[in-house]
């Protein structure tokens, strides 16, 4: 080992990133992926980057939303994520979809051009004494090296699960019954403003539906574990469970969209299916991870009309998500305190989702390339996305009550002069992205 080599632990959105950035930077890099050799449930390759949940990376307005602005920040950066997910989108309305498995072979290859890049595979079971590391191990951290990292830092580990949710084969579903539109027909294209295929439910289609939810046959837990969710990705049968309106205030309001063959009909509820890849070929049921058992799920959602007949390409899935207490473990600049030569990046540190996971990525692979590097790198601008992210995963969070969090404008500072309260919200998260933006571009301006 050199003293000037960067060892990144796991190929996910986050080691990935790391590893481009870092080597970009001019910094030799090894990065380490346990699978293929070691395989976890979830995964079914072993290329990086794999999509093992949704394939959307939510919306890409940069100018009001936070995470669309996340985007934007990592475009200026020269994120290899977003340029995969550029390369290889697909027609969402205002989101930004991809082919999952072009989208992961486009990461894999890119990484294996570098000539500074090493990839060394096999599982990383232990925490190393000397070297600069980054650990980018992700929500399915090995359970021999979550508890090297518990051992480390003296807490717990903290946990939730993350459910997945069904792949349907288009072929499959009655587009009879089903029309294509994109809510609000958000869109500048024709494919855009159909990105999503709609299945809609009457009031006593919608409660029978809720009813067979509630009694359907649940995946148990090993002992020992509690389901801890994260409000962003709750089961659908857990949703029910908080009542019975919930899903339709959810992922399957109504509002926004016209039944193309019933125009004059209102539906009660409807469920979205959003385009999973380039071929158009399968469809996964927007917002319905679920860890009803296999046979219940087969039943359940063909009680969805248009889906009377449909086979699945994946049923919904459950897993465990490993993350540590950030803010009292991590310094500004991600370093473990106890350990400063080891760096943590991506869901492990506490954000939710791939584009936030990735970024904390960039922002690792990027901090520890400048410490090699003899580079001074000033704190990272708290007013943008990135900073704002950092530092609630930092500092800026309740230690006692700490949970993975999605980027949102709830984590950034005010705007001086700008009224709050929902009418005012247009010009606030404009202020807000306008902000955000000159200061990332100052920041990166400083190590250019």
């Amino acid at each position: 080992m050199t003293d000037k080599t960067l060892h990144i632990v796991g190929g996910g959105m986050a080691g990935s990133e790391a590893a481009w950035q870092a080597a970009h930077m001019g910094v030799d890099v090894v990065l380490h992926e346990m699978r293929p050799k070691v395989e976890t449930f979830a995964h079914q390759t072993g290329d990086f980057a794999e999509m093992v949940c949704s394939n959307s990376f939510r919306s890409d307005d940069d100018e009001q939303n936070a995470v669309g602005l996340l985007h934007w920040e990592m475009r200026q950066a020269n994120g290899l994520i977003m340029s995969s997910a550029d390369q290889n989108r697909l027609p969402a309305g205002g989101a930004l979809a991809v082919d999952r498995e072009a989208f992961a072979q486009y990461v894999t290859e890119k990484l294996r051009a570098l000539p500074n890049v090493r990839v060394e595979y096999g599982e990383i079971s232990t925490l190393p004494t000397d070297g600069h590391w980054i650990f980018a191990t992700g929500p399915l951290t090995s359970p021999a090296l979550g508890e090297a990292i518990a051992r480390e830092t003296g807490t717990d580990r903290l946990a939730f699960f993350d459910a997945i949710a069904p792949i349907v084969y288009a072929d499959s579903i009655d587009m009879d019954v089903v029309w294509a539109q994109s809510r609000y027909d958000k869109g500048e294209t024709e494919a855009e403003q159909k990105a999503y295929l709609n299945c809609p439910m009457t009031k006593e289609q919608y409660e029978g539906f809720i009813d067979a939810l509630l009694t359907a046959d649940k995946t148990e837990f090993h002992d020992g574990e509690t389901a801890t969710y994260f409000d962003g990705c709750l089961p659908i049968e857990v949703m029910a469970e908080r009542g019975r309106e919930t899903l339709r205030f959810g992922p399957m309001k109504p509002v926004g969209l016209t039944n193309a063959y019933k125009p004059e009909d209102k539906p009660y509820a409807v469920v979205q299916l959003r385009r999973d890849n380039a071929l158009g070929t399968l469809y996964n049921i927007v917002g319905f991870q679920t860890k009803m058992k296999y046979g219940a799920q087969t039943d359940v959602f063909k009680m969805i009309p248009g889906l009377e007949n449909a086979s699945f390409a994946r049923l919904g899935g459950i897993h465990r998500n490993t993350f540590m207490n950030s803010p009292t473990l991590l310094d500004s600049q991600m370093r473990l305190k106890s350990r400063p030569n080891l760096r943590f990046a991506g869901q492990v540190t506490g954000v939710e989702g791939y584009v936030e996971s990735a970024a904390m990525g960039l922002l690792a692979g990027r901090l520890a390339a400048a410490e090699l590097l003899g580079l001074d790198l000033p704190d990272v601008p708290q007013d943008t996305a990135m900073g704002a992210l950092i530092h609630h995963i930092t500092g800026g969070a309740e230690a006692k009550s700490f949970q993975p969090m999605n980027v949102n404008f709830g984590l950034f500072r005010p705007v001086d002069g700008l009224k709050g309260g929902r009418r005012g919200r247009k010009d606030r998260y404009k202020a807000y992205t306008d902000r955000a933006k000159a200061a990332w571009v100052d920041w990166l301006g400083n190590h250019a």
